[in-house]
């Protein structure tokens, strides 16, 4: 195998590591918003996730889980905003890594 034949099967293999669900309430139609934040972090995280998706439930859930561990439930800390979520996301994915302007205090 080449140099760049391992480094390609090294970054897959790593990527294939992670992955993140959304799952979101269809009694409440939730289902753009979840769809909508599946983007900001398929986006954000393009090389570091093998697989997002998106789980549909009722009672008014919206829980984010990275490698089935709740980073974010809507009933404890209320709706995520984008930034929030990906700075959990990036704390377990790719620790250190810099999200710009994300990272920014307001």
């Amino acid at each position: 195998m080449t140099t760049q034949g391992r480094q390609a099967t090294q970054a897959t293999d790593a990527t294939e590591e992670h992955r993140v669900q959304i799952e979101y309430c269809t009694q409440c139609r939730w289902l753009p918003r979840a769809a909508w934040l599946a983007q900001e972090l398929l986006t954000t995280f393009e090389t570091e996730l093998a697989e997002l998706s998106l789980k549909p439930g009722t009672g008014g859930v919206f829980v984010v889980r990275v490698d089935g561990e709740v980073v974010w439930d809507r009933r404890e800390q209320g709706f995520p905003e984008p930034t929030a979520v990906k700075k959990a996301v990036r704390d377990r994915v790719a620790p250190g890594r810099s999200l710009g302007h994300s990272d920014r205090s307001a």
